[in-house]
Order: C-alpha cells, then structure tokens, then sequence
C-alpha cells in the first residue's frame, strides 16, 4: 500500500486542530446576543468597525504578497472585503464614517499581527487568509441572515455587503478550491505545524475582540 494514501490532507489537519479555538469564538457571549436578537444595530455597527481594521490590514498585506511563492496562491481578488465593508459602514455610520473610528485594543493587536505576517512571514499571513475568508462565506452567511431579518437591511445589500460575495457563484466549488490549495501549500511539514499554530492564534485574536465587544455591549441582567 502507498504509505503517502494514508497522510491526512494540511486542509483537513488545519481544520481539525482549531476546531476548539474555533467554537469558542463562535460561541462567544457576545455574538450569541449578536445573533439572538438582543442587541441593537448600534452593536452591529461598531462589529462591523471591528472587522474593517482587520481587512484593511489582511488586503493591505495581501498586495505585496500576490507574487510570493507561498502565499501568491491564495491572493484572490475575489475573497477582498474591504470597498463593501466601506459601503457598509457609509450605511451605518453616515458620509463621514471615518471620523472617529477606533479599534478596540484587541482588534489593534488583531490587526497589528496580521500586519507582521504579512510583511515577515508570508506562510503565517495564510493562517489568517483562511481564518477569515472561509468563514466568511461559511458561517458569515448567518451573520447576513440575521442581520436583514433583525435591522431590516436589505437583502444582500447596504449593511450586510460584506457578506456578499458577488463574483463567488458558487462558494461550495469555492472553498473545495480553496482546500485544495492548502493541500498544495508551499512549505514543509514543520512549517505546517507552524502555519496550525498560527491558525488557533488568528481564532484566539478574533475572540479576544469579541470579549471586548462583549464588555462595550453587557447586557442588563
């Protein structure tokens, strides 16, 4: 028998081994009450706020990556978020969305380490590609779901844009491709490991700023 058969594929192993990290940011207080009903928009928005610091770091980062050996691959300028996020929050905070807008500390070191990966090391910026982007179209879509039925944004449009992915026809097709090149990735098994590590770190950073949310947004007891 081919001993190289029985190798489980990078996809399947990154998958598995943030499976944990991966429920508890899920899971997190903050976007059960997010996703509930029982927070206002005003909760949604400064979410939303949060994940514009987050792409502008990824989709900046991702320019000077697309002809990297490593990450080139993974650089899909249909995956980029950041013109609907912007078209999302002109929605919900007005012309001048800009003004005022701060990241919470955990959303500036989420950031922050998408940024040094992006600039030092090519293999762990992947890590956070494939944290963000496959979930987005996977379980981003019930974030768009409640959010229309919740605020009463249009559907698929100005609010819930980033959840759309307009050149993504069909997303299962997409994320099969998608799994196919984190088989294929350019790096051996150490640095795979490396990559995992990397992987629960994203998760991790990403609970962290709904932890903070969470504080922002208590619910009355």
């Amino acid at each position: 028998m081919d001993a190289t058969a029985t190798v489980t594929p990078f996809s399947t192993l990154i998958r598995t081994a943030s499976h944990e990290q991966h429920t508890e940011a899920e899971t997190s207080t903050f976007m059960g009450d997010l996703l509930g009903g029982r927070l206002g928009v005003d909760a949604y928005t400064r979410y939303t706020e949060q994940l514009w610091f987050v792409y502008r770091a990824l989709e900046e980062g991702a320019d000077a990556l697309r002809n990297d050996p490593v990450a080139g691959p993974f650089i899909q300028t249909e995956l980029m978020r950041s013109t609907e996020l912007e078209r999302d929050l002109a929605h919900l905070r007005g012309e001048n969305w800009r003004e005022g807008l701060e990241p919470l500390p955990a959303t500036a070191a989420y950031a922050a380490r998408v940024t040094e990966c992006a600039h030092t090391w090519p293999a762990g910026y992947i890590a956070h590609h494939y944290t963000r982007y496959l979930g987005d179209l996977s379980g981003g879509q019930i974030i768009r779901d409640k959010a229309e039925k919740t605020w009463g944004f249009e559907r698929k449009g100005d609010g819930v844009r980033f959840y759309v992915f307009e050149e993504i026809t069909n997303p299962a097709a997409f994320k099969r491709g998608y799994r196919e090149l984190l088989d294929a990735v350019n790096a051996d098994d150490l640095e795979k490991q490396r990559i995992v590590e990397e992987c629960k770190r994203a998760f991790a950073l990403n609970t962290a700023v709904f932890r903070e949310l969470g504080e922002v947004f208590p619910l009355s007891a």
